[in-house]
């Protein structure tokens, strides 16, 4: 399976973060997955594709050329694959496209940009894809409290909590992406509030 890993791209993380998702990151290559993610060397990012690399698995990157031109991101020079685009919408349709399953490990703006995006086609019927929060430490809290709190609301139909799963551990992480099945959403519901 591809798996797509959204995260941090920063360096300036607690350590605790990075060692944790290059552990996630060397499981998922061990059990036979492959990575496609946005070819950053640091932060979370940097942590899951050296993960992956230690199992000897495939890395997939995918980056624009600007941020290389910019320096605005240390590369993953050492993945399989590195495709170089043109725009940011590129980058993330090409990594939407490739993958099987999405798992979005603790990050900034861009993670939950990428996060609320996948979500979103999903809703939309546009893929049926596995998405799996990694609430590491209880990084995504908040988040679950958030779409929780939306939903009771009426903002949000109470279904569009079964599109994703926020979960706590690397075990429960695997077991979600590898047992998935989109046939336990009720997809004619998931607009209706």
């Amino acid at each position: 399976m591809k798996v797509c890993i959204y995260g941090a791209a920063s360096a300036k993380i607690d350590k605790k973060y990075t060692e944790d998702c290059e552990i996630l990151g060397r499981m998922l290559g061990e059990r036979g997955h492959s990575m496609v993610f946005g070819a950053g060397s640091t932060g979370l990012m940097g942590a899951a594709a050296r993960g992956f690399k230690s199992a000897g698995a495939h890395v997939f990157g995918v980056i624009p050329k600007f941020f290389e031109e910019n320096g605005y991101e240390a590369i993953f020079y050492e993945a399989d694959e590195l495709r170089f685009t043109e725009t940011m919408a590129e980058r993330k349709t090409i990594m939407e496209d490739t993958c099987d399953a999405f798992v979005i490990v603790p990050g900034g703006i861009g993670t939950f940009e990428e996060f609320f995006q996948i979500l979103t086609l999903k809703q939309l019927g546009r893929h049926k894809k596995a998405i799996a929060v990694y609430n590491c430490n209880g990084y995504y809290d908040g988040l679950d409290k958030m779409m929780k709190g939306i939903i009771e609301k009426g903002f949000v139909n109470e279904e569009c909590l079964k599109l994703y799963r926020v979960l706590d551990t690397k075990e429960e992480v695997i077991d979600y992406i590898e047992n998935y099945s989109p046939d336990d959403i009720e997809w004619s519901m998931l607009k209706k509030t």
